[in-house]
């Protein structure tokens, strides 16, 4: 399945993707969130859709798209995981994952705004695979590790370089500014992916290709990093560990290239879908 978010930001219904057209599954009741994914949603989700075929409202699709998830109880990413990455900034070969948090508080839909931080002359993007968790993981084993995936989302793990780098401290400075997790369109199930270790990803900056990858490059794979994700902390249903991104953010060019307002960003991952995202200058409310 192809679960989304639509509707106006704060207030979104649920939905899912058949056949590229949107439907409408509020009448399912809740959100896709921790409990949804707890409480075996995604297959009774597939139950109210079967016994729903041909009677599902459809959804214009000029409506507005939200994160395809209920805000999780964390965004977990991994640093340096594609070794072009690491070497375009230089930066050593990680010998094991690197992990820090994203705040949840910047999750937003796939076409909504990223808001240039105050101050910020860094802000910078990254294109990302990112994993949903579907059940409760404390020191799962790497061979079963798939077994707590519910699925996989487009992200733009953006990244203000100066908070992140200069500012002292670890690296989430520079992670959790608002709008910086733009997630979606939609989360795709597994059974929706025919090998998630040979996806391409790519993101454009206004139509210029700036990443082009590909997830068989990465240095620790899905399994491993879900295992080892959780040999530190227990993932909970709905939870988001971003997997990194490959060479060809800003900061790797010579000199830098950063996000001003006015720009547009454009990513996607192959059976993903795409995202795009206008830039912002912040202004206070």
């Amino acid at each position: 399945m192809k679960l989304i978010k639509w509707g106006e930001a704060g207030k979104e219904k649920t939905g899912v993707i058949i056949n590229d057209l949107w439907y409408d599954t509020s009448a399912f009741g809740g959100d896709y969130d921790e409990a949804f994914f707890e409480n075996n949603g995604l297959e009774r989700l597939a139950q109210f859709v079967k016994a729903n075929e041909g009677k599902l409202t459809q959804i214009s699709s000029e409506e507005r798209l939200g994160s395809p998830i209920g805000r999780p109880s964390k965004i977990v990413c991994i640093g340096l995981n594609y070794a072009d990455h690491a070497r375009e900034t230089n930066a050593p070969l990680p010998s094991e994952p690197i992990i820090f948090m994203k705040s949840t508080t910047s999750m937003v839909g796939p076409f909504d705004d990223i808001i240039i931080p105050k101050n910020s002359v860094k802000t910078d993007w990254e294109v990302e695979l990112a994993v949903v968790i579907g059940k409760k993981a404390s020191y799962v084993d790497e061979a079963e590790a798939l077994d707590y995936v519910a699925g996989y989302v487009l992200h733009n793990d953006v990244s203000e370089r100066e908070f992140q780098l200069e500012r002292n401290g670890t690296w989430d400075k520079g992670k959790g500014c608002d709008t910086f997790a733009p997630l979606g369109p939609f989360l795709a199930t597994q059974d929706e992916i025919e090998d998630v270790n040979n996806l391409r990803l790519w993101l454009k900056v206004n139509g210029e290709t700036m990443q082009d990858g590909n997830t068989s490059n990465f240095i620790f794979n899905i399994p491993f990093v879900v295992s080892y994700v959780s040999q530190f902390m227990t993932l909970l249903p709905g939870d988001v560990i971003s997997t990194g991104t490959p060479a060809g953010v800003g900061l790797g060019f010579k000199p830098p290239v950063f996000l001003k307002e006015g720009d547009v960003v454009e990513l996607g991952i192959e059976g993903l879908g795409v995202s795009v995202q206008n830039l912002k200058a912040y202004v206070k409310n």
